[in-house]
């Protein structure tokens, strides 16, 4: 079992008990702030100790600490952990508690002694200037790996790379002078690229990416070749930071060491232009990812249409907005209106949103931001009033659009993207309505559609 990520899955110690007594999934809590989602069982237990103001009572805390690892499984307590440990806890408040419960927990019959786990809780100890616990268990992991330097290094990668998440700048810099010694000592190729790779990584998250690029350097005078991902990296540093010279730089310099720009590569591109309001350097970018042949993807709707202010004002907004492309593009200033244009006349992310068949008429917005679904929206109603208007065109049963139900929104159950879809659906008089099976999809019948597309919207 993998430790202190965002899933966790249940042991496979459990299989046993299994055979006797099958055990659902504990169902999830999404957490507003994107944290690890918490269990019902683990949200009891945070609301108990608010509840009880045990938070600033040690003794109250350590009683419910002890009582909620004796009576939880393992998936359950571990998951209440590694809520406290992820960065964006949404209980900041009881994050005092991680390590009595991690010490609990750590006492407990069943637990396997994890550095992935030390790894998440050690920054969290040095912000709190819990220092003596936070070297103490730094000290431990280097006595019980010593002698595993494949193991070590992931422990050092998986520490900087946390210290980072956390900006926690102490921890940063002593992880970081660990790893790089462990790198320049070891004759291990395999330890040498995972220790460049989170240094790399971790640098630039920190916001250092110039100190990154001198990394990138240091690998290549050792005899290790850069991977695309160090380079992305370092490109995405610059980027964030709005060193756009610098970021242009570096996509040459990914060229020179034979790394064409890809998809990937060019949304990040994208989404730094976005960040700092500079639209017209997106539009000869979307320019040359048609040159180059290069696929636009969801994420490249998202970064161009997050980044124009007309768009989200439409789409955020609760008055009526353009129900076609071209009436969008009349109303848009010119920025946005050449980048709308750039991504409409690349039909791939439609094609691939969209399945027709003799049986059925799909289109799936999961991954799209409201603008991206806005605008696939109007590219969508265009591309069936084109292809109904031909009389040979086969009329599948059902039409539908799914939308989702907010799953993966910031808030559970509340889905942008859904509530945009109902009001386009209003606006336009459409005949689709919410699936009564399926709240996240919009449905009716294809031969409907038909007639009010052709007749509606003319």
């Amino acid at each position: 079992m993998v430790i202190g990520i965002l899933t966790l899955t249940i042991p496979s110690s459990w299989n046993h008990h299994r055979r006797h007594c099958l055990r659902p999934t504990p169902p999830l809590i999404k957490c507003e702030s994107g944290g690890v989602p918490l269990t019902k069982q683990a949200h009891r237990f945070f609301s108990s100790l608010t509840s009880t103001a045990a938070v600033d009572d040690p003794a109250t805390a350590n009683r419910l600490i002890k009582k909620f690892v004796a009576s939880s499984p393992k998936s359950i307590a571990l998951n209440a952990l590694s809520h406290l440990l992820s960065p964006r806890n949404s209980h900041p408040h009881l994050s005092a508690i991680a390590f009595p419960l991690y010490t609990k927990i750590s006492e407990a019959s069943w637990y396997n002694w994890n550095p992935k786990l030390v790894a998440d809780l050690v920054p969290l100890l040095d912000i709190q200037g819990k220092h003596d616990e936070s070297q103490a268990l730094n000290s431990q992991v280097v006595s019980k790996l010593k002698f595993k330097e494949r193991d070590l290094v992931q422990f050092y990668c998986n520490l900087i790379e946390s210290c980072s998440k956390h900006e926690s700048k102490q921890g940063f810099n002593d992880a970081y002078g660990y790893l790089s010694e462990l790198v320049n000592n070891s004759s291990s190729m395999y330890v040498k690229k995972q220790g460049y790779k989170s240094m790399v990584s971790s640098l630039c998250e920190m916001g250092q990416p110039n100190e990154a690029e001198n990394v990138v350097e240091d690998m290549i005078k050792n005899g290790v070749k850069p991977s695309l991902f160090e380079l992305r990296f370092v490109l995405y540093g610059y980027g964030k930071m709005g060193f756009f010279e610098d970021m242009e730089r570096m996509v040459k310099k990914m060229e020179i060491e034979g790394f064409g720009v890809d998809t990937i590569s060019s949304n990040m591109i994208l989404s730094s232009y976005g960040a700092y309001n500079a639209l017209p350097k997106m539009v000869p970018w979307l320019q040359k990812m048609k040159a180059l042949e290069i696929p636009f993807s969801i994420r490249t709707y998202n970064c161009v249409l997050n980044s124009c202010p007309m768009i989200m004002s439409f789409v955020r907004g609760s008055g009526g907005f353009p129900v076609s492309v071209s009436e969008l593009v009349n109303v848009l200033d010119e920025d946005e209106a050449l980048l709308v244009k750039e991504l409409v006349e690349s039909s791939s992310v439609l094609d691939e949103a969209m399945e027709w068949d003799d049986l059925e008429l799909k289109l799936d917005l999961h991954g799209m931001h409201s603008g991206s679904a806005y605008l696939i929206m109007l590219q969508w109603i265009k591309e069936m009033k084109s292809r109904f208007r031909v009389k040979e065109c086969v009329v599948p049963p059902q039409i539908t659009v799914v939308c989702g139900t907010g799953k993966h929104s910031s808030v559970r159950g509340e889905s942008p993207v859904k509530t945009l879809i109902k009001a386009m659906m209003v606006q336009m008089k459409s005949p689709m309505r919410i699936d009564r099976k399926n709240i996240g999809c919009f449905i009716a019948r294809g031969q409907v559609v038909r007639n009010w597309l052709i007749q509606s919207l003319d």
